[in-house]
């Protein structure tokens, strides 16, 4: 695990007290924090200056919140991975959390091995979720898949070069990662996760990752 606790991590969120306990677990360890931020203009400079590959942040931060700095930024930097932890476990803020693209969400009143573990999970490429609220986002994405698939019986096709990035991305693995294994450009994995997505009416690679398992397509092996 020595290699993946080195990653960089940023920590976002308004409580200085919290930011503090956070970047001392983690730093204890083995990861790198670049950079914290109190609000979403910090969040959105800092991140661009530090280029970080991990961003750990709460929902509830002075504007632009939460939710908006991580489309902002999965807009700019599509292979940084996303972990919510908030107070809240409210329904509507997982799901608006999960919209903008966060990898994973857990609640603070987990554990410190809980919220250490969910950090390093999230490193490796894992969608992370304090215990029921998975069940909360996949019932909702099987809601949206069913709404989608109502307006066209067949279902989407997907060419089977789609299918080999969706596979790699439902692994966890990085838009470079993912070109390097197939021998195509960056840009070229980015075009494909576009067309799948607007294809299959998702939003974002977590709701990629979740269709992939719902359709067998998750092997941690291939």
């Amino acid at each position: 695990m020595t290699e993946l606790q080195r990653k960089r991590v940023m920590l976002v969120d308004d409580h200085p007290m919290w930011i503090d306990a956070l970047s001392e677990d983690l730093t204890e360890v083995g990861f790198e924090i670049v950079a914290v931020a109190k609000n979403g203009t910090e969040c959105l400079s800092r991140a661009r200056a530090t280029r970080p590959e991990i961003i750990v942040m709460d929902l509830q931060i002075p504007e632009p919140d939460g939710a908006t700095c991580i489309e902002i930024l999965l807009q700019e930097f599509p292979d940084v991975h996303v972990l919510v932890m908030s107070a809240s476990g409210e329904r509507a803020d997982v799901l608006r959390a999960m919209k903008a693209g966060a990898k994973g969400y857990l609640v603070k009143s987990a554990s410190k091995e809980e919220l250490i573990d969910g950090v390093q999970r999230t490193a490796i490429g894992d969608a992370v979720f304090t215990p029921g609220l998975a069940g909360l986002v996949l019932g909702e994405f099987r809601r949206m898949v069913t709404v989608a698939k109502s307006h066209n019986e067949e279902g989407p096709v997907l060419t089977t070069r789609e299918v080999e990035v969706l596979r790699r991305v439902a692994k966890g693995l990085a838009y470079r990662e993912i070109a390097d294994e197939l021998f195509v450009s960056h840009r070229t994995v980015q075009n494909h996760v576009q067309n799948v997505l607007r294809k299959l009416q998702l939003h974002n690679r977590v709701e990629l990752t979740l269709y992939a398992i719902d359709q067998g397509l998750h092997d941690p092996n291939s």
